[in-house]
């Protein structure tokens, strides 16, 4: 069988398409015990006001559902019940995350290994889905948005809080030296793998800008799209319907 060849973005590098998975796979399962910390440090803590505002957008109600993909430790679906929301199922492709976020109390979340690609679910399930910081990581983006649009319920809403493109000239130059020079350092005192957050840096300046990931919304059928910058555009927040 001819084997697919095909090359696609892996931080700065080009891997082999197949590939992708397992070595996202591979950064996740080293830092998974310490990912959590390492969040509160290499964003001094604003990763928590950026998600906020994900939940403040969503508005919880108490007869909504929420799919959370590539939700790893937990803390979306989390802010979601805590908010007000119904229940929430986290997807990961990653158990170790999904382990170490596990709320031994709380019976309204749901833990479920698998790709987003291809969810193990059926159609028209959730009012709400939500991915933050996981989009950039998964190797076909436009089939993910495409499974996304499956699964939610007519009326739904899809979110998602990526890292997007700074649009200020000084944030920028402070954003890029807090990225390449502190970021992958921490990285190796708190986790012991550099590499891994070289690449998850470098991941974010190869991740399509607000108007582009707009248009891949567009692609898969979501209307009503829209963004909104956060932290002059270090991170945006992509909203999306079913209607």
């Amino acid at each position: 069988m001819k084997k697919n060849l095909e090359k696609i973005d892996f931080g700065f590098k080009k891997v082999n398409i197949n590939k992708k998975e397992k070595l996202v796979n591979n950064i996740f399962n080293s830092v998974s015990s310490k990912y959590d910390l390492m969040n509160d440090l290499s964003s001094l803590g604003f990763h928590r006001l950026w998600k906020q505002e994900l939940i403040n957008w969503i508005a919880p109600q108490s007869h909504q559902s929420l799919l959370d993909i590539a939700g790893g430790t937990g803390d979306i679906a989390k802010l979601f019940i805590k908010t007000g929301g119904l229940s929430a199922d986290i997807i990961d492709i990653n158990y170790n995350m999904l382990i170490n976020g596990i709320s031994k109390n709380n019976n309204k979340i749901r833990y479920i290994v698998g790709n987003c690609e291809k969810l193990p679910i059926r159609n028209n399930v959730y009012d709400r889905v939500t991915i933050a910081f996981g989009l950039r990581n998964i190797t076909n983006r436009q089939l993910a948005l495409d499974e996304i649009y499956r699964v939610l319920k007519p009326g739904g809403r899809f979110i998602c809080l990526e890292f997007s493109q700074v649009n200020n000239n000084i944030a920028k130059k402070l954003y890029d030296l807090w990225s390449f020079k502190i970021i992958p350092k921490l990285g190796k005192f708190i986790t012991d793998n550099e590499d891994a957050y070289k690449y998850l840096v470098e991941s974010i300046r190869m991740f399509p800008d607000q108007d582009k990931l707009s248009s891949m919304f567009v692609k898969s059928k979501f209307e009503r799209v829209k963004y909104k910058n956060l932290s002059n555009g270090i991170v945006s927040l992509h909203s999306g319907w079913k209607i």
